[in-house]
């Protein structure tokens, strides 16, 4: 089940929860407001507030035979409040909170509270660029930022002062400025936390300043790499110099490393400059050319329930299916012809969600997720799959994970035989169980971020490569741990931690904000390693539609895929990005240079991730292929709400939630036509 789905079965049970239900002839409450204390609630990350609200009337007076009773009404993940009103908040972002008065005879009085959960005290600063040499002249913009001790990113700008102003100063806005030769040491406050670096100033004795490659031609798309070479009048280097890099015209970027990025066809200068010296370099872009048809060559409409996960079996004859929104199944499919798809069985399960399907490597058994169970016993379920058309239900495993599994990875490995990692929906932990004797699944061991209290963390897929686990840890990020790689140590009986990259959703999405209100859907939904980089992508949704519309109109996904340069894999660095002009980004596939993505409202789409990869990826005209998955046969009609996608032997198996599976060819690029007279 995707997060979304989760919605309105939380709606549907609300009145439960809230230990009433609307009696329609019941009269309505006395109660017309609360007294809310506090009155604008704000509490920090990590911390926990005590909400009172006092029932009144009309006239003011207090209504003595209310019970007040809170409840979550937004901002799922992000933190919890119980009954009496103890707000706990487990992450930045808004919790909205709906206050309840319950008078004996007459309908419920709700007003809705939202309480903002803001970034605790800063616990540490960084600052770019890495600094060490200016010349005399030279002025610098220092860009800070200050997080928590929880990871949190704090918006406030730090002070800034300099131990030899004369020397080198520091402005309010962190513009950094040579004035005589020396050193200082330039610090960065906020509250107690501090950053401090010692900075060389030298005279301005520059000969001979240059850029290389003096000119280029390339792509749009493609990184150039430029540098500058600084010599005094001697004819030596001067090394550890920062010069400021800038270009013009045209969209693009460039990093504080020299490397350039074009978004347009073109011609544009690259600029560094130090103090009042510069040097420019031109380059000249062509079109990055890479858009291609597609063809739809099969088709497998699904109408009973709304579709999820779809995985090939090894041997590329057979598939399975998913349903969720209630479904309480999957199917197995004959894929031999992708034209004339058919299902040759199903298996059955106490379950309203199956969200993601799995085999072994060898292809002899599967796993599948359960959440929604009506015995509570959800967990993961492992079929024999002797016959792939016809998977055989063997064993379960439920033990502490009761609450639901969203996601699981069978992942083996010659020293420790086959394990699944899975994510448990009611503790954000994950669980490393051991399938070697696949009749006999044993928990092997447990993981969850520490740093974070249970009302934020959520963990909502895992990707598993070269002994590391690849955790979409939603509020903290992305969470690399050695599973048996070897670089720290780590075994599937004991993950340990590599590194983390988290970054500040709610800035990301402040738009989707803006739009539909407070207490959305935000987070780090799932992770692929591939070579150098992991593409993590966000699963975003508004907490309001559109006011007066409905079916397609009424609602979107959002969403922005990051590009993760983990070749330093304790120093993540996010250092791309893509994000569709409408619609989400859901799961994705990568496969040689091509990233295949389910964009949900925004159908299928390909693009091409070849070469270094920095800035817009969009912008770029990287996008190879775009298929609306909607037509008239599917649960919903006329409606895209694309998935995911696996790849195998040049066709992609598009899953779509309203309209089942797709199976699509990229055909090969069409050549321009020469025109002869």
């Amino acid at each position: 089940m995707t997060v979304r789905t989760l919605l309105p079965l939380l709606l549907a049970l609300a009145p439960t929860l809230l230990g009433a239900q609307e009696v329609p002839a019941a009269p309505a409450s006395p109660v017309t407001r609360f007294v809310l204390s506090p009155a604008a609630p704000v509490v920090a990350a990590g911390d926990t507030l005590r909400l009172t609200a006092r029932a009144v009337d009309a006239a003011g007076n207090p209504v003595p035979t209310a019970a007040v009773r809170f409840q979550k009404a937004g901002g799922w993940f992000e933190g919890d409040v119980d009954s009496t009103g103890l707000v706990t908040s487990g992450s930045t972002g808004t919790l909205q909170v709906a206050v309840v008065a319950l008078v004996p005879g007459a309908r419920p009085y709700i007003e809705r509270v939202d309480v903002r959960m803001v970034p605790g005290a800063a616990a540490r600063i960084e600052v770019s660029p890495e600094v060490s040499t200016l010349v005399v002249g030279q002025r610098l913009t220092l860009v800070p930022a200050i997080f928590t001790a929880l990871g949190d990113r704090r918006s406030e700008a730090p002070t800034w002062s300099s131990s030899a102003a004369r020397v080198a100063s520091v402005s309010k806005a962190g513009v950094l400025t040579a004035h005589a030769p020396g050193t200082a040491t330039v610090t960065a406050r906020a509250g107690t936390a501090t950053w401090s670096r010692k900075v060389t100033v030298r005279p301005n004795d520059i000969a001979s300043f240059e850029i290389s490659p003096a000119s280029t031609q390339a792509r749009t798309g493609d990184v150039l790499r430029f540098t500058l070479t600084a010599k005094d009048r001697a004819g030596r280097p001067i090394e550890g110099l920062t010069p400021t890099w800038s270009f013009s015209p045209g969209e693009g970027a460039i990093g504080e490393d020299g490397a350039f990025v074009g978004y347009e066809a073109g011609s544009y200068t690259v600029t560094a400059s130090l103090g009042v010296r510069t040097a420019e370099a031109a380059a000249t872009l062509a079109p990055r050319d890479v858009r291609r048809p597609a063809t739809v060559v099969g088709r497998l409409p699904r109408t009973a329930f709304n579709t999820t996960e779809v995985w090939l079996h090894p041997n590329g004859r057979n598939a399975y299916l998913g349903t969720t929104a209630g479904g309480d199944r999957f199917y197995a499919l004959d894929i031999s012809d992708p034209a004339k798809i058919a299902v040759t069985d199903s298996v059955v399960a106490n379950t309203r969600i199956i969200n993601d399907i799995m085999t072994t490597p060898d292809g002899k058994f599967l796993v599948f997720t359960r959440e929604g169970a009506s015995d509570r016993k959800n967990g993961i379920v492992i079929c024999e799959l002797g016959d792939p058309a016809h998977p055989k239900v063997i064993a379960e495993f439920t033990e502490n994970v009761t609450s639901g599994v969203h996601s699981a990875f069978v992942y083996r490995q010659e020293k420790y035989g086959t394990h699944v990692y899975l994510t448990n929906d009611g503790t954000g932990a994950m669980h490393v169980i051991d399938i070697t004797d696949p009749y006999h699944p044993k928990e092997a061991s447990t993981w969850k971020t520490g740093n974070r209290p249970e009302a934020g963390r959520t963990l909502h897929d895992i990707d598993v490569q070269d002994g590391l686990a690849y955790l979409s840890n939603w509020n903290d990020g992305l969470v690399i741990l050695d599973i048996g790689n070897g670089m720290a140590g780590g075994s599937p009986s004991k993950p340990v931690l590599v590194s983390q990259y988290k970054y500040d959703l709610n800035d990301m999405y402040r738009q989707v904000e803006a739009s539909g209100g407070p207490g959305f859907i935000r987070g780090t939904h799932t992770a692929w390693r591939h070579n150098q980089y992991v593409f993590i992508a966000d699963e975003v949704f508004p907490a309001e539609g559109v006011k007066g519309a409905k079916d397609a109109a009424a609602g979107r996904a959002y969403g922005r895929l990051q590009v993760i340069d983990v070749s330093d894999l304790k120093q993540p660095k996010s250092v791309a990005f893509y994000e569709p002009e409408f619609g989400g980004v859901h799961n994705i596939w990568v496969a040689g240079d091509t990233l295949y993505m389910g964009a949900y409202n925004a159908g299928f789409r390909a693009f091409d991730i070849s070469g270094e990869l920095r800035g817009d990826l969009r912008a770029q005209q990287r996008e190879m292929v775009h298929v609306h998955t909607a037509d008239m046969d599917g649960k919903v009609q006329n409606s895209a709400m694309t998935w995911g996608v696996v790849v195998r032997d040049g066709l992609a198996y598009v899953n779509d939630m309203y309209n089942g599976l797709w199976i699509v060819r990229m055909e090969p690029r069409r050549q321009e036509r020469v025109l002869t007279p």
